[in-house]
């Protein structure tokens, strides 16, 4: 919390204001680590390609072997260590359409300027559209209760703000954001959104499919990498997309590393700028915590979200964001 504190003092410096009630659009809690969080969705927890701890969710593919040799400094060159596979809650996301609205930190503002605030609408042509901002948190929760103690088996670290779309212009011009997504233009087609029926079912009864890596399953297009959504059917939808949005627009800038479930490969972490889908799940924590489940990435909102969108919501949502790892215990 030491880093975040800093954060937040350091936007205070920078002439930005910190309210707590300036902005009636914004409401928000803190996340109780414990009682909001699903923690069977830890699981499966794999030694090697033994499941050693099941879960309710499929799995990606784990080593083969459960001893790996990783390369150490000399003068050990190599270090044995226990291949171990599980799903660590790693990230939060803010999504709101009140610019600053910090929504897992109690609901407070900060006043960043002039931002683009959040819209929805639905003109004479019954063509729905949306805008939301979101916010990534680094959430070790893990670290912070020291479930996992091999250093390179957890994200470490404080709690703290990774990136406000706010001061991102490309999140708020999709022509803009063309600079990170050039491909995007490829798959801008009937044929390729059709594909994404596939990816659709498939995030359904199993995992999405890495394959089709421009599709968000029954969320919609992952491109652009922006917070307009268009045909927006349901707010609990669209806030889920950015979120996922938003971890492959971090994977592309190179501030998300991956590791891969492979003998020798589990010795290391890589960039991938191509998010693989398959090793990410989603969990609401805000406004309405769901500590009994999380889903995949891409599943679509409509097992959890009844009772979850009153009408009297202000259109607030914050998600805990569980990747899965692959690592040597040493």
């Amino acid at each position: 919390m030491r880093t975040l504190t800093l954060f937040l003092s350091a936007l205070t410096l920078w002439g930005y204001s910190l309210s707590a009630a300036a902005d009636p659009s914004c409401e928000g809690r803190f996340v109780n680590p414990i009682t909001d969080v699903c923690w069977r969705c830890i699981f499966p927890l794999s030694l090697g390609s033994v499941q050693v701890g099941k879960g309710d969710l499929p799995d990606t593919s784990n080593p083969g072997s459960p001893l790996q040799l990783c390369p150490a400094p000399p003068p050990l060159f190599v270090r044995p260590g226990l291949a171990i596979g599980y799903w660590e809650p790693m990230a939060m996301t803010d999504v709101s359409r009140s610019p600053g609205c910090m929504v897992n930190l109690g609901g407070f503002s900060i006043n960043l300027g002039k931002t683009g605030m959040g819209t929805a609408k639905k003109d004479d042509k019954q063509v729905n559209g949306a805008f939301y901002h979101v916010h990534w948190y680094k959430y070790p929760l893990t670290y912070w209760l020291n479930i996992i103690t091999s250093a390179g088996c957890l994200e470490g670290g404080d709690m703290d703000i990774a990136y406000l779309s706010e001061i991102d212009p490309t999140w708020v011009d999709s022509s803009l954001t063309t600079i990170l997504n050039p491909e995007a233009i490829l798959f801008a087609n009937p044929i390729a959104q059709g594909a994404c029926a596939a990816d659709a079912m498939a995030s359904a009864f199993h995992m999405p499919l890495d394959v089709l890596f421009w599709c968000a399953g029954s969320q919609g297009s992952m491109y652009p990498f922006s917070g307009w959504v268009s045909n927006e059917s349901s707010p609990l939808q669209s806030s889920l997309l950015v979120s996922e949005r938003m971890a492959y627009k971090l994977h592309r800038q190179g501030q998300i590393m991956e590791s891969i479930g492979k003998d020798k490969a589990v010795c290391y972490e890589y960039p991938s700028p191509i998010i693989p889908k398959e090793r990410w799940r989603y969990q609401m924590v805000n406004m309405y915590p769901d500590s009994g489940q999380c889903h995949p990435v891409g599943r679509s909102v409509m097992r959890w979200e009844a009772g979850r969108n009153p009408p009297n919501s202000r259109k607030n949502y914050g998600y805990l964001m569980w990747r899965k790892r692959n690592c040597v215990f040493l």
